[in-house]
């Protein structure tokens, strides 16, 4: 089974994105961008990467309660992209942060918090994948 969660880590913006200060995507069109921004605003450290993609991913696909058991072992038996791709970190100005227990929070590029973060002892620094080679 293949993960996504990061441990003691911090995802900073990719080093192409366009935003010049974090934003919140457009609503009502259901992106992915959209939901993860839904579940993550407001509520730090209750989802790991793990749980918040594969939510995303069953909202998109309709996928009922029910089903998602059966589900996750498909979804996990192969690997996933991990928020490093999120489109909140290449294009809507956002960083990620993964605390001890592997829960994630969304942190405002260019703020204290994040800076704050990325600089403490024992977290590992990484970059949203680029938008474009």
């Amino acid at each position: 089974m293949h993960i996504t969660d990061y441990v003691n880590t911090v995802i900073l913006p990719s080093v192409d994105t366009r935003a010049e200060s974090a934003a919140a995507p457009p609503a009502g069109r259901r992106t992915v961008a959209e939901l993860q921004y839904e579940r993550l605003e407001g509520r730090p450290y209750e989802w790991t990467s793990d749980e918040l993609l594969f939510d995303v991913h069953c909202e998109r696909k309709g996928i009922a309660e029910a089903e998602r058991a059966v589900e996750r072992e498909r979804f996990f038996s192969k690997g996933q992209p991990c928020l490093r791709t999120s489109p909140l970190a290449k294009t809507y100005g956002w960083g990620f942060h993964f605390d001890a227990d592997g829960r994630v929070a969304l942190v405002p590029m260019g703020s204290e918090d994040l800076e704050s973060l990325a600089g403490r002892e024992g977290v590992a620094v990484e970059r949203a994948m680029r938008s474009s080679r």
